[in-house]
């Protein structure tokens, strides 16, 4: 008899601390790691070449975050995050002029669902909306013209969250951004560590 209370007692409290606030309200936290773009745009006439390029480059960023577990180890969240990566401009030169692209910074948007494999460890997948804004620099011999544009597109990824402390977890992460339209190829994967502050 005092085993079996003593084993209740155990899933008792398994259970509670499963449910409790390691995953559940607001959050926000940093994150960093690699960035590849992949870029495939059309030739612009006879004097500009098209470009067929990747760059990979170090991102930063940070993120505002909700989480709640709507059921027993079953967590749903929303994630708005705004990242930066150095040194991933890059470009072709063709006879007549050149052709530069400049990812200036990122904005995701996207809501998550995850599954607790244990009372501290979630694993996830994460899915919504993207935006990039982007720099594009034609130069010729006599002229050069700059413009800036948003690439809007969806992003997919998952991974795994781990809590550190009653109030600081620890995450790895990859996703993958399509920004392209129609016949231009515009993507983008990431792997990013991230650590968060839960309220």
């Amino acid at each position: 008899m005092k085993t079996r209370l003593i084993i209740a007692a155990a899933l008792a409290g398994w259970s509670g601390h499963a449910s409790a606030q390691d995953f559940n309200g607001p959050s926000v936290g940093v994150q960093a790691g690699w960035n590849r773009t992949d870029v495939r745009l059309p030739a612009g006439g006879k004097e500009l070449p098209g470009v067929d390029q990747s760059k990979d480059a170090f991102v930063g960023g940070a993120f505002l975050a909700y989480d709640y577990e709507v059921a027993p180890r079953i967590v749903l969240g929303a994630q708005a995050e705004f990242n930066i990566a150095a040194s991933d401009d890059f470009g072709v030169a063709g006879s007549a002029g050149a052709l530069r692209i400049d990812p200036r910074y990122a904005f995701d948007l996207t809501a998550r669902a995850g599954y607790l494999v244990t009372p501290k460890t979630l694993i996830y997948v994460r899915g919504g909306y993207s935006n990039t804004r982007v720099r594009t620099t034609i130069s010729t011999n006599s002229t050069r013209i700059s413009s800036s544009d948003n690439r809007d597109g969806w992003m997919v990824g998952g991974g795994a969250e781990r809590m550190i402390t009653d109030h600081v977890s620890a995450r790895l992460e990859y996703r993958y951004a399509d920004l392209g339209e129609g016949s231009n190829k515009f993507d983008r994967h990431q792997v990013l560590v991230g650590g968060a502050y839960r309220f």
